[in-house]
C-alpha cells in the first residue's frame, strides 16, 4: 500500500458491518480505519498464512517435513515452566513474564494484552499495556471472541516505535498483513495456540451445561489429561472429561471463525507458549525465529526446560471422534469417565496429543467449510491442513 492510500484510510469511520460476516472472528480490526485492507488482511476472507510465513520467519513450512506441517516453522520446541509461578496466573505465568521484562528493560514502549472490564470477569478489554501491573491485571485468558486489534489506532496517535503484542492466530494473521502500514520500527509477538472460542453467550450455555457452578469458575483449560479444568473462586478444581460434555448441547456454540479456522498454533507469532504439546503441568513452548529466541531469553533465569516427548498413536481415537462429533454423541458421566481413565493411560501424550487435538479440530473444521462454504474450500484450507485432514475418512 502506498503512503497517500494509507492516509486516505484514515478518514474512513469504522463500520459495523463486518466485510467477512458470518465468519467475523471479530478480531478488531474492522473496529479501526484499518478496516482499508481488511479484504486482504481478515483470515477468513484471504487465507494466506504460507505468504505471511515467508514475510516473518523468512520461509514457509516445509510440507515434507512432519513437525512443519503440524506445528509449523520454528527452531525449537521444548515444555517449560516458570520455578516461581505467577500467582493467578492461567498457567506458570511465563506470557506474563516475558512481557513484563521487555516492559521493564526498554524493549517495547507498550504491549498489547487483554483485560476483563469491571462489570464481567470474561469480558475481554484489549488494553495497551505500558506498566507491569497493567500485564498482570491481563493474566488469564479471556475464553471469548476479543477485539484485540481495536486499540491498533491508539499505537499509531501514541507515536509508539516498540511494541509486543499478545493475541491469537486469527488477530495475528491480520496484524501481519498489516504490520507495514504501522510505522513501528519493531514488532514482537508473543501467541498463544487457540481454538474454539465462543461469543459471551456461548460461553455462558458452555458453563452452565459443563460446570457445577458456573458462577464461580475463575477460569478453565481444556487439558492434556482428557479433561476440563475448572478453576472456582474458592481455589478448588473441578475437572469434567471431554468425553462427558454435553456435545448435543454445545455442537453449536463456536463461533463460526473458530469451526472454519486452521492456525490452531499460532503460525505467524515469533513465540508460542501453550500446553497441548507439554506433559501436564509444563507448557509448550515453540520458538518460530531469533525474535522469538530473543524473547524467551528473557526468562531463562526463571524457569526450567525439558524436551518435548511423543508417545502413542493419535489416529484411532481421531477417526472414531469423527462421527462421535458429527452426530452429537454424549456419554454418560460414568461412561465418560471410564473411557477418560483408559484414554489417559493408553492414548497419545506429549506432541502425539497436540496431534491428535489438531487432527481432531481440522478434520471437524475441514467438514465446515466444506458443507456450509463449499466455494470457499480450495482456498481457504491451507496446504498443510489439506495433507492432515487427507489422513482420514470424513463422512459426506
Amino acid at each position: 500500500m502506498t503512503a497517500q492510500t494509507h492516509k486516505k484510510a484514515k478518514a474512513l469511520k469504522p463500520t459495523s458491518q463486518r466485510p467477512a460476516k458470518a465468519l467475523c472472528s471479530e478480531c478488531g480490526l474492522c473496529d479501526t480505519y484499518y478496516v482499508h485492507y481488511v479484504k486482504e488482511a481478515c483470515a477468513f476472507i484471504n487465507q494466506q498464512i504460507s505468504t505471511l510465513e515467508e514475510q516473518t520467519h523468512g520461509r514457509s513450512r516445509d510440507l515434507d517435513a512432519p513437525d512443519d506441517v503440524y506445528f509449523g516453522v520454528h527452531q525449537s520446541m521444548m515444555a517449560a515452566r516458570k520455578t516461581e509461578p505467577i500467582e493467578g496466573a492461567q498457567w506458570t505465568g511465563m506470557v506474563s513474564s516475558i512481557a513484563i521484562e521487555m516492559l521493564n528493560r526498554g524493549m517495547v514502549e507498550g504491549v498489547v494484552c487483554v483485560q476483563n472490564t469491571k462489570e464481567d470477569r470474561f469480558g475481554p478489554m484489549p488494553v495497551i499495556a505500558r506498566t507491569p501491573e497493567d500485564i498482570l491485571a491481563a493474566r488469564v485468558n479471556k475464553p471469548t471472541l476479543s477485539p484485540n486489534l481495536s486499540v491498533l489506532e491508539q499505537i499509531e496517535q501514541s507515536g509508539m516505535k516498540r511494541l509486543l503484542v499478545i493475541g491469537v492466530g486469527c488477530q495475528i494473521q491480520a496484524l501481519r498483513a498489516v504490520e507495514k502500514e504501522l510505522g513501528l520500527e519493531k514488532l514482537y509477538v508473543l501467541g498463544t495456540p487457540c481454538v474454539d472460542n465462543v461469543t459471551r453467550a456461548g460461553l455462558q450455555k458452555f458453563l452452565d451445561t459443563t460446570s457445577r457452578s458456573p458462577s464461580t469458575v475463575v477460569y478453565y483449560e481444556f487439558m492434556q489429561d482428557f479433561k476440563v479444568h475448572f478453576k472456582h473462586e474458592d481455589g478448588s478444581t473441578e475437572t469434567v472429561p471431554f468425553f462427558g460434555l454435553k456435545t448435543n448441547q454445545l455442537k453449536d456454540v463456536f463461533a463460526p471463525s473458530c469451526m472454519s479456522c486452521f492456525d490452531y498454533v499460532n503460525s505467524l507469532a515469533d513465540l508460542v507458549v501453550g500446553y497441548m504439546g507439554a506433559p501436564f503441568g509444563w507448557q509448550w513452548t515453540v520458538v518460530r525465529n531469533d525474535t522469538g529466541q530473543e524473547m524467551l531469553n528473557l526468562i531463562a533465569d526463571q524457569i526450567e526446560t525439558q524436551p518435548v516427548n511423543s508417545v502413542g498413536d493419535r489416529h484411532q481415537a481421531v477417526q472414531q471422534s469423527i462421527p462421535a462429533y458429527d452426530k452429537g454423541v454424549t456419554l454418560p458421566m460414568w461412561a465418560a469417565k471410564l473411557m477418560g481413565v483408559f484414554i489417559e493411560r493408553i492414548g497419545p501424550k506429549g506432541l502425539e496429543y497436540a496431534r491428535f487435538s489438531i487432527d481432531s479440530h481440522f478434520t471437524r473444521n475441514y467438514l465446515y467449510v466444506k458443507r456450509n462454504y463449499p466455494e470457499k474450500l480450495e482456498a481457504h484450507v491451507p496446504a498443510f491442513a489439506k495433507k492432515i485432514v487427507s489422513q482420514y475418512k470424513l463422512p459426506q
